[in-house]
């Protein structure tokens, strides 16, 4: 999602300018000194690049490898590929437009730049969801796993959650539906030119929180706290048989790397989001800064999620010296065995 709405987007400077100078109703705004442009310029172009190269090394061994190719894994490549296109095709344009406090690249591009923006971060957390769902069969009802979590299942679900969110969110800001009921109020204090935002009335910003943030991140807590808790009870009555506690124990530490995934989108977002719901109780007056930092501390999260799977999974380490190394460009690479089955 993109930041809310503030009246004025330079009101707390001393020093105010305007975007385009020789265009009425043209946005103010701020202008940071060279040493701080350059610095943010460094640190959140940095950023992206790291966003791009991590989930790139996630997407080409679930890809290539056949190993890989499981219903788990596949969700984690839609999860991957979401962040991937964050810092491909959000990233950029936000880093420019927090830099320069202006948006120099036309409206329709402001519009394709604020749907993608929350049309991934819906997918994200809908992945997430499915991910959620996938660890609960898997631990909770092993016998079920292989009939109800099938690869031709994750796949349908990632296409209808994809399409979905496409087609709603894309829908909303081209329609400026989002905006019904407060058309007066948005183009007398909010809108100007060199402003990209995505605004939002009331009942539109709380029906897409709730719907879209707080039911997903409850529901998700729900289901992890009730794997945990059947996890234990099977530690405790498997302990004799090796085999099976050997593929319990994989799958209970594939479900901890999966929630510890979850816990960094919610940790991450849940400051942004929270600041969002209340925007409009208090006229919209969130300062743009703050939003614009908040919004930064999320878009991170997609940088941070190829760590975790460096972290724990063995595979994505393998996977990773197979691909620097080269060896991913030889035959039959992608028989390789990253790990015991």
């Amino acid at each position: 999602m993109e930041p809310g709405i503030s009246l004025s987007k330079a009101d707390i400077v001393e020093n105010i300018f305007l975007c385009f100078e020789s265009v009425n109703g043209s946005c103010k705004i701020s202008i940071f000194p060279p040493t701080i442009r350059v610095l943010l310029y460094l640190l959140l172009g940095s950023m992206s690049v790291l966003t791009v190269c991590g989930n790139l090394l996630v997407i080409i061994p679930i890809i290539h490898f056949k190993q890989l190719h499981t219903p788990t894994n596949y969700l984690i490549l839609s999860l991957a590929v979401s962040d991937l296109l964050l810092g491909v095709l959000v990233m950029p344009p936000s880093m420019v437009y927090s830099v320069e406090s202006c948006w120099y690249f036309g409206d329709l591009y402001c519009k394709i730049y604020t749907s993608t923006d929350v049309m991934l971060s819906n997918t994200s957390i809908l992945n997430l969801c499915l991910i959620s769902i996938d660890r609960y069969y898997a631990v909770c009802r092993p016998l079920l796993y292989r009939t109800k979590i099938t690869v031709h299942v994750v796949l349908i679900m990632m296409l209808v959650i994809w399409t979905g969110s496409a087609i709603v969110v894309f829908g909303i800001v081209f329609l400026e539906l989002s905006t019904w009921g407060m058309e007066d109020f948005y183009y007398n204090n909010v809108a100007c030119e060199g402003e990209c935002i995505f605004f939002q009335n009331k009942a539109s910003s709380t029906a897409s929180l709730v719907l879209s943030f707080y039911i997903p991140g409850v529901g998700m807590l729900s289901i992890y706290l009730k794997i945990f808790l059947v996890a234990q009870r099977q530690a405790r009555s498997i302990q004799g048989t090796t085999n099976q506690n050997s593929v319990g124990k994989s799958q209970r530490k594939a479900t901890k790397t999966l929630a510890i995934i979850m816990g960094v989108f919610l940790s991450f977002w849940t400051p942004f989001f929270v600041i969002n719901s209340i925007d409009h109780f208090i006229s919209y007056s969130t300062p743009p800064v703050l939003f614009e930092t908040l919004v930064w501390i999320g878009y991170f999260n997609s940088s941070i999620n190829p760590m975790v799977y460096a972290f724990f999974y063995s595979w994505f380490r393998r996977a990773f010296r197979i691909i620097i190394s080269g060896q991913i460009f030889q035959p039959d690479s992608s028989e390789i065995q990253l790990f015991s089955e």
